[in-house]
């Protein structure tokens, strides 16, 4: 073999050494990587799931995931809530630096920073949990950032069955959900009508029996999200079944909630589900 020959090899024989090594690794180092550190603060306490509080006294929200709640004031914890703390708390280790990725909007209504999170290893927070099944994928435009990394990073768990896939967050049909239903949820049912209403399209799931106009469980569409989906995107889903995900909240006789990004809706394809009951139109 001639040194040009045995060099070429030995470049390739490193680079087989190096893709094995890439492939061993446990797939939250190869997940939904940080393109940027914007600063980097010392962890005083993990609240939950996915809330933090800084050193300095400032509390950070983990963009792109929710964890289910800690009991608190006499309320018990949801399933998996102590789970996921417990799972932030081994990652990060007791006062770690944390690298924090801002977010395009930096603040909640709560005034907590968002921002996407690493460990020293440059590990995403956000990635493990979803992997494990200790949190579920949220979508608030405009903090985008690694939206289809940790969607895959979900789907994996959720296709296991694992943590919350297996009870919590396994979508609920709308026609059996209690009416003192609230907070984070996945609902699945048919969209009968879609309505527009001076702020809002409304997307309308059949009432149940008993229920009047305006009752029921509909889907709510900020007129100022609207530039988020596709033209056409919300009229095509009437008469189609969709998963939705997000907070759960009464308004007037109705449960109610709001999507704001295509990526909080899975379309099922036609003809899934055929219940046809009448329509709890919101006008």
């Amino acid at each position: 073999m001639t040194d040009k020959a045995r060099r070429k090899a030995s470049h390739w024989g490193a680079f087989f050494v190096c893709a094995g090594l890439l492939f061993a690794l446990p797939a939250w180092a190869r997940d939904c990587p940080a393109e940027r550190i914007d600063e980097r603060a010392t962890v005083a306490q993990v609240v939950d799931g996915d809330t933090l509080r800084l050193r300095d006294g400032r509390s950070v929200r983990l963009i792109g995931v929710n964890a289910p709640e800690i009991g608190r004031d006499g309320r018990p914890s949801e399933p998996f809530a102590k789970q996921a703390r417990d799972a932030v708390k081994r990652m990060l280790g007791r006062h770690a630096v944390v690298g924090l990725r801002l977010g395009n909007e930096r603040r909640d209504r709560h005034g907590r920073l968002l921002a996407h999170v690493y460990d020293a290893d440059g590990r995403s927070v956000e990635a493990a949990l979803l992997r494990q099944g200790l949190a579920a994928q949220i979508v608030v435009p405009p903090n985008l950032h690694a939206l289809d990394c940790y969607r895959a990073a979900e789907t994996e768990a959720r296709d296991a069955g694992r943590g919350v896939w297996g009870s919590l967050y396994r979508p609920r049909a709308v026609e059996s959900l209690p009416r003192s239903t609230r907070g984070f949820r996945l609902i699945s049912g048919k969209v009968v009508s879609v309505k527009d209403s001076k702020y809002s399209v409304w997307l309308n799931f059949p009432r149940r029996p008993g229920e009047r106009k305006r009752e029921g469980v509909a889907l709510r569409i900020p007129r100022k999200d609207l530039v988020n989906f596709p033209r056409g995107f919300l009229r095509d889903l009437q008469g189609r079944h969709v998963v939705a995900r997000g907070w759960l909240f009464r308004h007037n006789r109705q449960l109610v909630m709001v999507i704001r990004h295509p990526a909080s809706l899975e379309v099922r394809p036609a003809g899934l589900h055929t219940a046809a009951l009448a329509g709890a139109d919101h006008e």
